[in-house]
């Protein structure tokens, strides 16, 4: 057997559907075998491989063993003469497995091997070639002075900057998201250190199969797509701290003491600096809109005060004492300040109802410690009831500010002129996908994957004039239909695009997901228009509150309902099995051909479809359906399906 591909998986189960199959196509006839590692994902992960993926030879963990660990299993049992250790967010092209192969076969000093990477906009990630990372190297990188003498020999060295990512180069390091390694070396230094909690592992086996008199090859003679690679999530202090502990792992099993004792200090310095942006960020994020309120009120009252003695209570001069101004009007504004805090009003997304029973409680709040004082400390009710006319005005014009600009915002961020590559079913299929979300664009177009065949009814051009048509037609955004236009070609097409500035996303054949590089904040980030709203956080809790006050009032009212609900012994096991999380009222219906790309809830009691009196059973309805409940969950609609279906609850 030639090669062995082993790739360990956690809750990635559409980017690990889409690494198969360019897995798969890669190979060819290469004599392989291919070993995933699922590392105990709850998404259906492992499921996926048994029903679509049979020739994948499964391991599935019972927990999280970590990467190392899970990869040293998958090395026991591989049979290649080649093991290639591959990340389940990555997509190769046609080549980029023969290529790689064929050069190590060539040479023979060649200990493992690495391909040039890059992300799904078609841009190159750095660390598709790495330096060691001596105590100064690692400093550069994290203190950002590699980026600021980019590209430099002496402050570059972590990511090697100065060599041209178009050649071959020998280099230290690989990243584990493409490793290709010769299973005899693997043998002779061991597999991956299992100390090595995040980060690190292909750090530390690129360096002791260097320390074993190999050479390890940056090779970009073909490329691959690594959809996280140097993301938002690495400027986290998380990132930070697990690349710490990483780096000092490494430092004390391969180097002196002085130097270890060095690295130590510097990315201490490192974290510590790190923590103190994120913490002074963090409370400039929670404190700006509550201290801008603050000075807003307090100047109106300031200037409502003033007006107010000048003109009517010391029209010949004279004004107001200043404890007035300094403690009187300061305590105002901070009652008003906490009764918007109170009613949660500092929460996104910010709503004028909330500022309008804000003010008025606040108000009120203000007018009952009014009364309670000295009379020597009341001043004037007319400032109050000003004031607060002009916190209503006020603070809902600077909510209405402040949500329009989040809304300019958002609106830049969203694609709003959309290309779409494909064949015209599959293209219009995703368009109906992006459609349903609210990120649907202000124009799309499609362009056929095909140059001798354009339709130009339902063609724009095709793709051989990409780069024309993107400029011609202002686009924010490509979307590559995988069912239509084959990986290498796609991979080819991101590498000849001549503007950086465009998104770039892959629709899966038969998914409801569209994967790209948004943001990489967390795995699920990844998916632009999966249907993950009824399992948010918020949407869970709201379910099961609404289960269990349903399940409670149901059995109160046992001796009348029991006349209504004409199975009354499966009407009374369903509201324990409810009360006990076994069930949930409403659910799925189970009867959708494409079930298993939906969120997992609880099975229901009642489908989305019994909130129809007239269903016409039918599979393109039953998916609408199942898609409009997962993407648009409220509560409102739980109560109607109920209400609907009453009649149905002792289904069995």
């Amino acid at each position: 057997m030639k090669i062995s591909i082993i790739i360990v998986s956690f809750n990635v189960k559409h980017f690990l559907r889409q690494c198969l199959n360019s897995v798969i196509s890669a190979l060819d006839s290469i004599p392989s075998e291919i070993i995933c590692i699922d590392n105990h994902s709850v998404d259906g992960s492992a499921e996926m491989i048994r029903n679509e993926f049979q020739m994948v030879h499964l391991i599935q963990n019972q927990k999280n063993q970590g990467f190392a660990k899970a990869c040293n299993q998958g090395i026991e049992m591989a049979q290649g003469e080649y093991i290639l250790i591959l990340n389940p967010d990555t997509v190769l092209e046609t080549n980029s497995i023969k290529l790689p192969l064929n050069f190590m076969d060539e040479h023979t000093e060649a200990g493992a091997l690495g391909v040039k990477m890059m992300d799904g906009n078609g841009r190159f990630l750095p660390e598709s070639k790495r330096g060691l990372p001596t105590p100064s190297a690692a400093f550069f990188k994290m203190s950002g002075l590699s980026r600021l003498f980019y590209p430099s020999r002496f402050f570059g060295k972590y990511y090697l900057d100065h060599l041209d990512r178009e050649e071959i180069h020998r280099v230290h390091i690989l990243t584990g998201a493409y490793m290709l390694i010769r299973k005899s070396v693997i043998e002779q230094v061991g597999g991956f250190d299992e100390s090595f909690f995040m980060y690190g592992e292909d750090i530390d086996l690129s360096h002791r199969i260097v320390q074993a008199g190999y050479v390890n090859y940056y090779y970009p003679k073909t490329n691959i797509i690594h959809y996280k690679g140097e993301s938002t999530s690495k400027e986290s202090l998380r990132y930070v701290i697990n690349f710490y502990n990483a780096m000092l792992i490494f430092s004390k099993k391969h180097f002196s003491g002085e130097k270890t004792k060095a690295l130590s200090l510097l990315i201490k310095a490192a974290i510590l600096f790190r923590a103190f942006l994120s913490l002074t960020k963090r409370i400039a994020g929670h404190v700006f809109i509550p201290f801008a309120d603050f000075v807003i009120l307090l100047t109106g009252l300031v200037f409502i005060s003033n007006f107010w003695a000048h003109e009517f209570i010391y029209p010949e001069g004279g004004n107001y004492p200043e404890v007035f101004y300094q403690l009187i009007l300061p305590i105002y504004a901070l009652i008003w300040i906490l009764s918007i805090y109170l009613l949660k009003g500092y929460k996104a997304p910010f709503k004028y109802k909330t500022i309008f029973l804000a003010i008025i409680g606040g108000g009120f709040a203000i007018l009952t410690l009014y009364s309670l004082l000295n009379e020597s400390w009341r001043f004037s009710r007319a400032i109050i009831l000003i004031g607060g006319i002009w916190g209503l005005f006020s603070l809902t014009s600077f909510r209405w500010m402040f949500n329009q600009i989040a809304f300019l915002r958002n609106r830049f961020k969203s694609a709003s002129r959309v290309l779409i590559i494909g064949n015209i079913d599959e293209a219009e299929r995703i368009i109906k996908i992006i459609q349903r979300t609210k990120n649907s664009p202000d124009y799309y177009a499609f362009v056929s994957p095909d140059t001798n065949k354009i339709d130009h009814k339902n063609y724009i051009g095709s793709i051989d004039k990409l780069n024309e048509l993107l400029k011609i037609y202002d686009i924010d955004e490509i979307i590559f239909c995988a069912k239509d236009i084959n990986y290498h070609q796609i991979i080819k097409l991101l590498t000849q695009l001549t503007t950086k500035r465009i998104r770039c996303k892959i629709a899966p054949e038969n998914s409801y997901s569209i994967i790209g590089s948004n943001s990489i904040s967390s795995l699920e980030d990844l998916y632009l228009h999966e249907l993950k709203s009824i399992v948010s956080q918020d949407n869970q809790r709201n379910k099961r509150v609404f289960d269990l006050m349903s399940a409670i009032v149901l059995l109160a009212t046992l001796p009348l309902t029991l006349f209504v609900v004409p199975q009354p012994w499966g009407f009374l096991k369903n509201i324990f099995l409810v009360l006990f999380n076994k069930k949930s009222w409403i659910g799925f219906d189970q009867s959708d051909p494409n079930i298993n790309l939906l969120p997992r809830i609880k099975i229901g009691v009642l489908t989305v479809t019994d909130g129809l009196k007239d269903f016409d059973q039918n599979s393109e309805t039953i998916v609408g359906l199942n898609v409009r409940y997962a993407k648009d969950y409220n509560l409102k609609q739980d109560l109607n399906i109920l209400f609907t279906g009453f009649k149905k609850l002792g289904r069995p």
